[in-house]
């Protein structure tokens, strides 16, 4: 592994860890509440970079979906419904 793809997979487990400990601190996101839209979650994180030409605001949050995704399939979040809001999950 290169020295840019070690960086790479730390900044993704930085990321990871900065949304957990935001969902476990943000009281909408605890297992049984309403849970929070990913765009809110990405925004509040810091995530977003502003909009940029090819590079919306909304485009960026694929990156977040990505991670989201990744601690769904780890069992720690879960999607409230279709479209709706990730909340954590009963440990």
């Amino acid at each position: 592994m290169t020295e840019y793809e070690t960086r790479g997979t730390e900044i993704r487990s930085l990321t990871k860890s900065l949304i957990l400990h935001f969902m476990q601190a943000t009281p909408a996101c605890r297992p049984g509440n309403n849970g929070m839209k990913l765009a809110q979650i990405f925004r509040e994180c810091g995530l977003d970079w502003g909009e940029h030409k090819n590079a919306t605001s909304s485009n960026q949050q694929y990156w977040v979906v990505a991670l989201i995704r990744e601690l769904e399939s780890e069992k720690k979040v879960e999607r409230v419904s279709e479209s709706g809001p990730w909340r954590l999950l009963q440990n």
